[in-house]
């Protein structure tokens, strides 16, 4: 009898040490913000980007220095003339539905991404003119003319791919429960909660997706953040707080990833859609004052310790196509009032000032705001939920909008989308015919050397008309407990969550 209690119990002991050995993984991940619809073609904020990139693949990726590298693509070759790439696509690679992912399904996807009315990949791909299937696995990419961002584009949203029959079943509502070919599934979503993915067992790569589910939380409060991630309540959080990073670095669960980043933040005018038709939308001096109000390397020690990059381009001073014959000028309130005075406008000029919601971005606004006032500006702050705020810049509610770009590794990607004539994201209706000719002829050329001498005219442009001041450049602060392990830093920002694993 002895024995047999003995062997039932060393049986219930085995059981639950394999129950216990197949126990689900969980990483929890704390975002900034809570993202805008999750569909490649429509999406448009840098969270939504790090969620995509755990569950939809794109056909190109980027590693550590920058270059690009197959995904769900094998490989790539242009036409002697530009105007044709040729893409052999990875066999065997299924959508979550199950779908095959073949020729047919990545010219859907293009397509999509550029008809759809509501794309924003439509300036990322407008030199695409068709897609063509030349076998199975093959696609031909057609071009109107010579397009160098191309291959740059497809590392980003314009490169993701869905499966056509889920979005021929959901239409207009496939954004709620997205299908893709990356190593997670959608699960569920709450908006200002939660979003919810799990492990997809036919994943192309899945030897190296170790983790069983993704959970990403919203938590608008850095402080929160890092408190939760503290606690163990999470497992990574994305922009810590500059004023953290000792905190951070002192704590020995944590890590600390850093890395310069690819975008800017800047100050978006609305120069084309004001209805108020305010100063600073009707004059470019007002707008020259309001950037010469502002000292930059003040802004960046008070907010941020000193740790990130002051900038005036669309790319920071470190990159090579930064405009050096146009540095980052010094803050001057006499020119300032002088342009003001020039531009015979009634002091203190009036601004509605839309900020998204967290503790650096209105601390920047409130740094901005008090150095404006000494040239004569009243800024009144506006601060709005992140997502929220999209919506009232599209309708062109704002007079300026204070919000970041993540960046892409070409430089068209940090200007065309926000600077050419009617380009989707180009939320202050900015339009000057010579710099959308300058943007469109950069785009014709491969040669690096030339293209910067075109961006070296629209940059004289652009920074005399001021359609965007640009402020400065994050550090990317991403901290993580020592518990994952296989974390790598992109300069891109984004959590590559194949190969991560939880201790």
């Amino acid at each position: 009898m002895r024995f047999w209690r003995l062997a039932v119990l060393m049986a219930a002991l085995v059981t639950w040490c394999g129950t216990s050995a197949r126990a689900e993984t969980t990483l929890r991940i704390g975002l900034a913000e809570d993202p805008d619809i999750l569909d490649p073609s429509i999406g448009r904020t840098y969270v939504g980007r790090i969620v995509f990139s755990a569950f939809c693949d794109k056909l190109f990726d980027i590693d550590e220095k920058l270059n690009i590298v197959p995904q769900l693509a094998l490989s790539h070759e242009n036409s002697a003339d530009g105007k044709e790439m040729t893409i052999k696509l990875r066999p065997g690679v299924k959508f979550h539905d199950g779908e095959p992912f073949d020729a047919e399904a990545a010219k859907f996807s293009l397509e999509r991404h550029l008809t759809l009315p509501t794309s924003f990949r439509k300036p990322e791909l407008a030199a695409l003119d068709h897609v063509d299937v030349v076998d199975p696995l093959t696609i031909k990419l057609v071009l109107k003319t010579p397009y160098s961002p191309l291959i740059a584009q497809l590392t980003d949203r314009a490169g993701m791919m869905v499966s056509p029959k889920a979005v021929k079943e959901a239409g207009d509502k496939f954004g709620l429960h997205p299908v893709c070919a990356g190593p997670y599934k959608f699960v569920e979503r709450v908006q200002q909660d939660r979003m919810v993915f799990e492990k997809f067992g036919d994943y192309w790569n899945k030897d190296n997706v170790f983790i069983d589910r993704i959970v990403f939380l919203p938590i608008v409060d850095a402080t929160v953040r890092l408190a939760n991630l503290k606690s163990g309540g999470l497992d990574l959080i994305e922009r810590v707080l500059a004023t953290d990073i000792k905190d951070v670095r002192g704590d020995k669960r944590l890590v600390l990833s850093t890395a310069p980043e690819l975008g800017y933040l800047g100050l978006t005018i609305n120069v084309g859609n004001d209805k108020s038709k305010g100063p600073l939308s009707q004059s470019e001096k007002v707008r020259q004052a309001l950037d010469l109000s502002i000292d930059r390397e003040a802004l960046n020690q008070v907010v941020f310790n000193g740790e990130f990059t002051p900038g005036n381009q669309w790319v920071s001073p470190t990159h090579p196509y930064y405009q050096k014959a146009f540095p980052v000028r010094g803050r001057d309130i006499a020119k300032a009032k002088a342009l003001l005075k020039e531009a015979g406008v009634t002091l203190p000029v009036a601004i509605d000032y839309m900020v998204p919601k967290g503790a650096e971005n209105e601390a920047v606004a409130q740094v901005v705001q008090s150095m404006a006032a000494e040239a004569g500006f009243d800024i009144k702050i506006r601060v709005v939920e992140f997502a929220t705020t999209f919506k009232q810049a599209q309708a062109g509610e704002f007079q300026v909008f204070q919000i970041n770009w993540s960046g892409r590794i070409d430089p068209d990607g940090n200007s065309y989308v926000f600077l050419h004539t009617k380009a989707p994201q180009n939320d202050g209706g900015y339009s000057n015919a010579e710099a959308d000719k300058l943007m469109e002829d950069a785009r014709l050329i491969n040669d690096p050397a030339q293209r910067k001498a075109i961006y070296e005219k629209m940059t004289r442009i652009v920074l005399n008309d001021e359609p965007i001041i640009y402020l400065y450049h994050r550090t990317l602060l991403i901290a993580h407990s020592t518990k994952v392990a296989g974390y790598r830093q992109m300069p891109d920002g984004l959590v590559r969550v194949v190969g991560l694993k939880l201790k």
